[in-house]
Formats: structure tokens, sequence, C-alpha cells
């Protein structure tokens, strides 16, 4: 794959326009990555978007935790399979560490126990490496919720986190008893969108979502707005598209 920017799907003349696009939603951001694959992460870091926002590319689950405690980037790519350690492990390090590092971690195997385990490491963005370069353009949608404060988890993801998940009456009971506006918001945020995002769709203030996300949270005893969703996913139900 060219520099992981054929999920892209580049058309001719495209190609300046849509890199620039890439670069508008990464910003500023700094950028560690981690992967067990030397030739990808060699062609990841090399990608025009990221080697000038890169800190740091390593391939072992040590040295990726070492490199996010000095360097405190803003985002963290990895793969599932590293040369030494686990990716899922390290996004739940990483996580403890701080945060609000954001995480995207790409997984080779698709079942639900590693979906599943993703999720509950509070992995920002979830995808399968299977899906880089198809037309759902799943690295870009990451790129695009993440760097706006949403997660993304596509419905590849959701469908096998959902299938794994037992019943669990407390947890659908939960949400049950929000209010109406609240399993607005918490849908909302499984569809990775974020506070500003959900305030035009809902056609109510900032502050009025800060409210309703802060009460989600609360209600559903969970840690952040990343387990929130994870949460809504996993045991909502028909409640939760």
């Amino acid at each position: 794959m060219e520099l992981w920017l054929v999920d892209l799907n580049l058309q001719p003349g495209q190609r300046n326009g849509r890199i620039q696009e890439v670069e508008g939603l990464l910003g500023s951001s700094s950028i560690v990555a981690c992967m067990g694959d030397k030739l990808t992460l060699g062609s990841f870091s090399l990608a025009v978007p990221i080697w000038s926002r890169l800190l740091s590319s390593v391939t072992t689950a040590d040295e990726g935790l070492e490199r996010v405690r000095r360097l405190k980037p803003d985002l963290v790519f990895l793969t599932e399979d590293l040369e030494q350690g686990y990716g899922i492990a390290l996004v739940k390090a990483v996580k403890a560490l701080d945060a609000g590092t954001r995480t995207l971690i790409f997984l080779r195997r698709e079942n639900a126990a590693v979906v599943n385990e993703a999720l509950e490491a509070g992995a920002d963005g979830v995808m399968f490496i299977s899906s880089i370069g198809s037309k759902r353009g799943d690295f870009f949608m990451a790129l695009q919720c993440t760097s706006a404060g949403g997660v993304y988890y596509p419905e590849s993801i959701r469908e096998l986190a959902r299938k794994a998940s037992p019943d669990d009456e407390r947890a659908f009971r939960l949400i049950q008893d929000l209010s109406e506006r609240e399993r607005d918001v918490l849908t909302a945020l499984t569809e990775g969108l974020s506070n500003r995002e959900i305030a035009d769709q809902l056609i109510v203030s900032g502050e009025t979502v800060k409210s309703h996300v802060s009460a989600v949270i609360g209600k559903l005893g969970v840690r952040d707005r990343t387990q929130a969703a994870v949460f809504a996913i996993r045991h909502g139900g028909s409640l939760i598209p």
C-alpha cells in the first residue's frame, strides 16, 4: 500500500487535496507509532502527513510505553501484533498513564474476543487491518472522529462486540433509565460525534451537551465518554443502534 494512504481511495488529481485534508485533521498532533511489522511501520512513518508529526516509531510494547511516558504524544497508532508484547495491553497501559492520549489500533484477528478486549482497553479507534484500503475508508474516518474528540468503531467492530456481549439485565436497565435526551446523546457518542457535532444535531448548546454527557457517564458508572460508548455498544440492545 502507498504509505497507508490507499485507504483514502485517491483518484488521479485528488492526491494532494486528500493529503492536505488528512494534514488538517491531524493538525499539530504529535504521534508515536508502535507496530510489530517493520515494513508496515516504515511505510506508515514515511507517509507525508505522518512523518513531520512523528516523535518516534518502535516495534515493542516496552519501547512504546517508554516513548509515550517521555514524549507525551497526542496520538498513538499501533497494531495488535508487536515484535514483543501485545498491542491491546499497550493501549490499556497508555490510557492508564494518560487517559487523554488518543489511541488507534489496527487488529489482525477478526473475532469477538479480540474486539471486546480492545474496546475494554479504552482504544479510541478500533479497525481491522483488512479494512485498510476498503471503500469504507476506516483509516480516514478514524482520523475524522478522533481528531474531533469522538471515538471510531465501525459497524464491523460493533457487530462483533454485540454478538460477544452476554445479556446483562442490570446494564440494560441502566441505559433504559436514562432520559430520552441522554439516550440521544449516548447514541451520538457511539457514532463518534464530538460535543459540538452533538449540539448541532440536537439543536442545543454545547454546555447542555456537556451536562448530558456528564450525566450519562455518572449514571452508567463508567470512566469517560469512550467507555460510555463501549458500554452502549455492548449492552444497549435495541435501545442503542
